[in-house]
């Protein structure tokens, strides 16, 4: 197998195609062996953030996700196209040793590999971060994996939906006495990415000093037990599982959607002062003064009998005469939203929070661009999801492969 010589450690390689030189990540190259979400949308944010990342995928229908629908929007599902845009994507069979080499090549050049290859499988010895360091000891590795390094569940694959009922987020979401039910979001990937992305960040600026790379991990369980917060420290302290709350919050009331005369909206209490403020627009004063609701230990007490009051008069008018009555006594309530009135908000519009990217012979893609300001400017979404292996021969050639050679590894 050839060897290839990453750049020097002082030499900053020039920014990937089309990032602004002002993008946080620009020159960092990242290999992108993972599939299906934790791992794209945590490499999908390293390309918004400027880094050149190349999606490996195999030659026969490439990442799950591509088929994951309807809905689709032209060859591939949306969920695809969710967490996959600015990106290159090269076909490449891992299994082979063509493939092997190829990825290697890759790596020489690489700072960040991204993979979700499940414990003990082939992929993941082939992979494995002991022998790649010795070769590439700058690359920074993250695994993400179902149920972490250790443990009797190691092994077990997982998807959201799994890591979401195994730790215990759906046990905590639904109706009280109704069934559990999982979260709208994917939190179990999302969660997982999200950290993955800190770790990948913070092991760079490690680099910076060290001069090494490492190897991270997290897991869609780690993820999910990290985001309890407030339902852990209030179960280590009692010992009691928490129950179903609906939209309720377990130590803030009022704070949850409550019923108007033609919909829902939220009201969100987080003081004894609102919460006088809003006796007082109900025209409720005495609520205020009961001992069962004066403070917030006690309203959470009788949270039930609070709610039958608050109820009772809510349900009288409108969700817009409810909250443009509460925000002009200052206490915070919103109406709930679909997605189509998100999409249509002025504050989303205001915010950027929507870009499209262009795509030959389609229509402009419609993407939801990266949450965060740099120089009070926007990561922008420079490029589409690419098509399966759209840049293979373009980067195969970069990597000194001649004509023949990439007809052979690409089958053309």
């Amino acid at each position: 197998m050839a060897e290839h010589t990453a750049p020097h450690p002082g030499t900053v390689p020039e920014p990937g195609p089309g990032a602004p030189a002002a993008s946080p990540l620009a020159g960092m190259r990242v290999v992108d062996l993972s599939k299906i979400l934790a791992g794209p949308y945590v490499t999908m944010s390293l390309a918004d953030l400027g880094a050149e990342v190349i999606k490996v995928e195999h030659p026969e229908g490439g990442d799950p996700t591509r088929q994951w629908g309807p809905p689709f929007d032209g060859p591939d599902a949306t969920y695809y196209l969710a967490a996959n845009r600015n990106k290159r994507s090269v076909t490449l069979d891992l299994k082979s040793p063509a493939g092997q080499e190829a990825v290697h090549r890759l790596l020489a050049g690489a700072d960040v590999l991204v993979e979700n290859f499940r414990p003990g499988s082939s992929l993941a010895r082939t992979f494995d971060y002991r022998q790649l360091s010795a070769r590439y000891p700058r690359l920074v590795l993250l695994h993400i994996s179902a149920f972490g390094e250790t443990g009797p569940l190691r092994d077990e694959p997982g998807y959201d939906m799994v890591a979401q009922a195994s730790a215990g987020l759906m046990s905590l979401t639904g109706e009280p006495g109704g069934p559990p039910l999982k979260a709208g979001y994917a939190m179990g990937d999302l969660g997982a990415a999200l950290f993955g992305l800190v770790g990948v960040t913070s092991a760079l600026v490690e680099r910076e000093r060290t001069g090494r790379g490492q190897y991270l991990t997290t897991s869609l369980y780690e993820s999910q037990l990290a985001l309890h917060i407030n339902w852990a420290t209030g179960y280590f302290a009692t010992g009691e599982p928490p129950a179903r709350l609906g939209s309720g919050h377990p130590s803030l009331v009022p704070y949850q959607a409550y019923p108007a005369a033609d919909g829902h909206f939220v009201i969100a209490v987080g003081s004894d002062g609102l919460f006088r403020r809003l006796c007082a627009v109900l025209a409720l004063p005495g609520l205020a003064d009961d001992p069962r609701f004066a403070t917030n230990r006690a309203r959470v007490a009788h949270r039930a009998e609070l709610n039958a009051e608050l109820e009772r008069v809510l349900a009288v008018e409108d969700v817009a005469h409810w909250c443009a009555t509460l925000k002009a006594a200052g206490v915070p309530a919103a109406a709930i939203r679909s997605l189509d009135e998100v999409y249509d908000c002025p504050q989303t519009a205001a915010l950027g929070m929507v870009q499209e990217a262009a795509r030959p012979d389609m229509g402009p893609l419609r993407q939801v661009a990266f949450p965060v300001n740099f120089r009070g400017e926007r990561p922008a979404v420079r490029t589409a999801p690419p098509a399966l292996g759209e840049h293979s021969r373009e980067v195969l050639a970069e990597l000194g492969y001649g004509e023949a050679e990439i007809d052979r590894l690409t089958g053309g």
